[in-house]
């Protein structure tokens, strides 16, 4: 954490004030311990259920609390936003609960199932329009759009009304805890959560160790603090949707960088185990961003050991439609599907001897495509396999490099894996 000590622009009363502003729309929503995750990280793991939220995630409280608290001839012609998704449905509904127009910026990335409910809950209220492949290009657009419309812009997590909203979910978990909270595990986007969050619970609650979870293909907070600045990334990894911004804000880094004591990252692949482990285990419906506190229980693990953690779990919003991506690379990064291609030789018998002598008795192959339309017998195959265990890794490639088959492994080259599978 950093040793500054400088007054950020989001003070205790604000986030109070905020908690009453939100009585009428916010469902206060239950900390609930969780004995299997307990059981397996050795610690008392507490989800903050905010998938269970009116518009199922933690963003209404900040778009509601911003909204409301601009003067009635500013907010009366309405009001732009930009989002990936969630915070759209937090201002559609609040548009609605104000009987206020909204148009909403979303990139056409956006899950069909997350654009759906901003019309569900914005109903006549509220125009989307898509725009960009992230929520960057949106932002930009919607900036522009703002100035050149004469609406108020209403900035998903730079802004102090919106980091004062969100802070509230750090009110209810301090609130709700029967006992001390050794450490906060809180999802980091553009860091809107996790000040509103850190500027409460460190008032409240100093000797709480408040820790950002940040997407590893998307650690633009992480950076910035390297930094000691603001960076924009220039790419990012788009799957943890939600989290997926290539530049934080300037108030939510400098709260961040003064309030949270650590930032670490979580593979994208341990994301999808961690979405299907809730789903599959404990029958929660978890979206990527909202996975993510969960899934940095492993990383963390060892630290963690008999301690009260609170895992903050953002967001429900996930797409049925995205499962079978989401499973895909769970398995790619457990070590459980390899693909390859794979040069048989030119002899008669070679699939075969493949099948036979290659194969262990419980690998499957689950894709198999020659590259070549002609003289199919004797071209390069795109090979996928799943194994039972990821033991069997290492075995499988003995036995092809014992039988001479020539190949590649796709998973460890990005660019091939991409344009082939």
């Amino acid at each position: 954490m950093s040793n500054t000590s400088s007054e950020t622009d989001v003070r205790l009363e604000d986030i109070l004030h905020a908690h009453r502003v939100l009585q009428p729309v916010v469902v206060p929503t239950p900390l609930q311990p969780n004995r299997g995750l307990s059981v397996k990280y050795g610690c008392n793991v507490f989800l903050k259920r905010e998938d269970l939220q009116v518009v199922r995630s933690f963003k209404i409280r900040g778009a509601y609390n911003l909204i409301s608290s601009l003067p009635e001839e500013v907010r009366k012609n309405g009001v732009i936003c930009a989002s990936a998704g969630n915070h759209a449905q937090g201002v559609a509904y609040s548009c609605h609960a104000l009987g206020i127009r909204g148009i909403v910026y979303m990139p056409t990335t956006t899950p069909r199932q997350k654009i759906n409910q901003v019309k569900l809950f914005g109903g006549d209220y509220v125009e989307v329009r898509l725009l960009g492949d992230t929520f960057d290009d949106a932002y930009a657009e919607a900036v522009r759009a703002s100035e050149r419309e004469g609406l108020p812009f209403v900035h998903p997590f730079d802004d102090p009304r919106i980091v004062a909203g969100n802070g509230t979910v750090g009110k209810e978990i301090v609130e709700a805890s029967s006992q001390p909270i050794d450490v906060v595990l809180v999802t980091v986007g553009g860091g809107g959560l996790a000040a509103g969050v850190a500027a409460y619970v460190k008032k409240a609650s100093p000797s709480t160790v408040v820790i950002g979870v940040e997407p590893e293909g998307a650690a633009s907070m992480l950076r910035s603090r390297e930094a000691k600045s603001v960076v924009a990334l220039d790419e990012i990894d788009k799957f943890v949707d939600g989290a997926a911004v290539k530049r934080v804000g300037d108030l939510t880094f400098a709260m961040c960088e003064e309030l949270l004591d650590e930032i670490v990252t979580v593979p994208e692949g341990r994301v999808c185990t961690t979405i299907l482990e809730l789903y599959n285990e404990h029958a929660i419906v978890a979206e990527p961003a909202g996975a993510l506190s969960v899934a940095a229980l492993s990383a963390l693990s060892d630290r963690l050991k008999g301690k009260n953690v609170v895992c903050i779990l953002s967001g429900g919003n996930n797409d049925i439609d995205r499962m079978q991506e989401i499973k895909e690379r769970s398995m790619i990064y457990e070590g459980l599907k390899h693909y390859f291609m794979i040069n048989f030789p030119q002899r008669a018998g070679a699939l075969r001897e493949f099948l036979d002598d290659v194969l262990g008795p419980t690998d499957d192959i689950v894709q198999f495509e020659y590259t070549k339309k002609h003289n199919k017998e004797n071209g390069p195959a795109l090979v996928g396999i799943e194994l039972k265990s990821r033991e069997d890794y290492e075995p499988l490639i003995a036995r092809m490099n014992r039988k001479g088959f020539v190949f590649m492994e796709l998973n460890k080259d990005p660019l091939l894996f991409n344009l082939l599978i």
